[in-house]
């Protein structure tokens, strides 16, 4: 287990299960959050949905740590970090900084990994383990624009990413439109006009995918480049595995392409084999660029031109604004009174995925 990250258990010091809010909910027929409130005696709950709650409660043999709820009328030391999951880089990395960043101000960490689950990252928010944290860092990926008002909690909360955009919560983000745009205008630079967009997800409209489409766009349109929409590879997930299905999809069509903007580095490792794989050439054949500058983009056989996020910014800010909330002060000097919202920016690592710009374009 990597230092300095505590997981939540699910069985007791004898081995036995541990009954779970989520497991009162389901049972109870209600969401987490009824749960939670039912537990924390909130009065705005109806009798029979206490009733209902409180049956399963019984049933299940579900206990509250009270000792935990007795540690968060005060200060535990201890904040929480809600992420997808801990083996993409992108989530490890900001993992690892964000630990770094609250050791920095006498904070631990708490990762709880929500695994692409809604119901995980409806309990990050409202389960009994938040009794035991100070604040929440938070990054959701299946809640929505529709669920703003599960991030209405009573405790600090700072919402990082882009599924969720609200005025009611600290927020950071990072620069997904202008961080793609600037990829695939890089592109433009070095000659492409064939560029293919990997990792789409239609229909959405708010998110790091649908951001960094409309990145890709905004680039094409400027530079008066048309748009094929047979350039535009969907991907329901941003692993390697994909990226190598999407490109080999794409090359096996026939489709004419001659650089790449995958929409994270995970997606361009899996495009880079599939046109090494195709017998092809990067950069001379295909240019590639990636997105989140993870570390082992440089290690890719050619090195990989990324996006980089400021992930160190996104973890500084994230905790900074979280600790400053947690001791009762405003952490937004320009707006008192005000939730925070900082857009940290990106920058273009340029390696050798991609050819040297042509001197006659301006980027």
């Amino acid at each position: 287990m990597t230092k300095g990250v505590y997981m939540p258990k699910r069985t007791g010091g004898n081995g036995e299960h541990v009954v779970t809010m989520r497991e009162v909910a389901k049972a109870a027929g209600v969401s987490i959050k009824t749960v939670s409130n039912v537990v924390n005696d909130y009065e705005f709950v109806s009798q029979a949905t206490r009733d209902k709650v409180n049956k399963a409660i019984a049933e299940l043999g579900y206990t509250v740590n009270v000792s935990a709820r007795n540690l968060r009328r005060g200060q535990t030391g201890i904040i929480g970090l809600a992420i997808p999951d801990l083996q993409m880089p992108y989530f490890a990395q900001l993992s690892s900084l964000v630990i770094e960043e609250a050791k920095k101000v006498g904070l631990r960490v708490i990762v709880e990994p929500t695994q692409y689950s809604r119901d995980g990252e409806l309990e990050a928010l409202h389960g009994s383990q938040q009794m035991m944290i100070d604040g929440l860092i938070y990054s959701p990926l299946e809640l929505g624009q529709d669920d703003v008002e599960q991030l209405k909690v009573d405790y600090p909360l700072v919402l990082v990413g882009e599924r969720i955009f609200t005025d009611q919560v600290d927020h950071i983000a990072t620069e997904n439109v202008e961080g793609a745009k600037r990829a695939t205008q890089y592109l433009l630079t070095t000659g492409c006009r064939r560029v293919a967009v990997v990792g789409v997800h239609p229909g959405e409209k708010v998110g790091s995918a649908a951001l960094r489409y409309q990145g890709y766009l905004e680039a094409l349109e400027e530079a008066g480049v048309e748009f094929d929409d047979r350039l535009v590879v969907e991907s329901g997930m941003w692993h390697r595995s994909d990226g190598v299905r999407a490109m080999n999809a794409l090359l096996d069509s026939g489709v004419e392409v001659d650089g790449v903007v995958a929409l994270n580095d995970m997606l361009a490792s899996g495009v880079m084999h599939a046109i090494q794989m195709h017998g092809l050439h990067i950069p001379d054949d295909i240019s590639v660029v990636g997105f989140d500058n993870s570390d082992d983009s440089q290690y890719l056989s050619p090195a990989l031109t990324s996006i980089a996020p400021g992930l160190e910014a996104v973890a500084r800010l994230s905790v900074k604004v979280l600790k400053e909330r947690i001791d009762g002060r405003d952490p937004n000097a320009d707006r008192p009174g005000e939730k925070v919202f900082r857009k940290v920016a990106s920058s273009l690592v340029v390696r050798q995925s991609t050819k040297l710009p042509i001197d006659s374009l301006v980027l």
